[in-house]
């Protein structure tokens, strides 16, 4: 089938909602403030050499994919909330599409990999630097950005091939389902692919990450030393709370895209003893 391309959209999900200027300054100011911290961390571990650790590596993974994520949606909203600029062409749509998806599945994928680097971390911390080396987390990061492009890039595509015979985007920012519904065919066929990489994130990845967990949690209780099992535990719980934030709000998407980003920094950043040193060394040696 020839797609039949719309050159714009309109964005009309805040068209019911009042106070557009107020749910636009508040998202402007969590995105500006997830924005702030993840290149904070990105930037403070990446002139660090102290900081060029495996786990670190991890933090700036996802650091990236928060910047990404949460810029495909909240940029769009701003416009829509602040501006007043409704419309979209439609290969920017497309692209926010691949974008913020591509975000969602590479977030899940390293929430993932930080789980399993804490569980070696502490099931087995003799053979840690062994096991995972820099070398090895960076193919593993690259795995996973490989994975969601594949999986994103069929879900663009099949978008991509569908005429679009109607020039509106029922909902507050460009994503695969508003996207389809917008084609000019029954969008019933095409949840199938969106639906199974849904599935593999939620009943694959959850569960694989609860385990993890699970493992430390068990391994901090049989740990001798009170004072080192309670410093543990404590790290398990800040790790475990992204998860909790990736996965809880998945049904309202506006919350979805920014809270993760906003608190993956202060968890990875600010409760991190070495990021907080590096910080500090970073401010002592440019006085204001």
């Amino acid at each position: 089938m020839e797609p039949n391309f719309q050159s714009k959209f309109t964005i009309t999900g805040f068209d019911h909602l009042p106070y557009h200027k107020l749910m636009g300054t508040v998202i402007l100011l969590a995105y500006c403030l997830a924005l702030l911290g993840s290149t904070t961390n990105i930037c403070v571990i990446s002139t660090d050499r102290r900081l060029h650790r495996p786990m670190y590596l991890l933090i700036c993974n996802l650091a990236l994919v928060d910047i990404m994520f949460s810029t495909s949606a909240s940029t769009t909203m701003i416009s829509v909330l602040l501006a007043g600029d409704k419309t979209i062409s439609y290969n920017s749509c497309l692209s926010r599409v691949f974008i913020y998806h591509l975000g969602d599945v590479t977030q899940c994928l390293a929430l993932s990999l930080m789980a399993l680097d804490r569980t070696v971390a502490i099931s087995k911390p003799l053979r840690y630097a062994t096991i995972l080396t820099n070398q090895r987390v960076f193919l593993l990061i690259v795995v996973s950005w490989l994975l969601g492009i594949g999986c994103i890039g069929k879900l663009a595509y099949i978008a991509d091939q569908l005429p679009h015979c109607q020039p509106v985007i029922k909902y507050v920012f460009c994503d695969y389902a508003a996207f389809i519904r917008a084609a000019c065919v029954d969008p019933a066929p095409y949840w199938f692919v969106p639906s199974i990489i849904g599935l593999w994130l939620i009943a694959g990845q959850l569960p694989l990450i609860l385990l993890s967990y699970g493992k430390l949690v068990f391994t901090v209780l049989r740990l001798p030393s009170t004072e080192k099992g309670g410093r543990t535990f404590r790290t398990v719980i800040s790790h475990f709370i992204p998860v909790v934030c990736y996965y809880a709000p998945k049904l309202v998407s506006i919350i979805s895209t920014l809270v993760p980003s906003l608190i993956n920094p202060s968890v990875y950043c600010l409760q991190n003893k070495e990021i907080r040193g590096a910080v500090l060394r970073i401010f002592r040696r440019n006085p204001v």
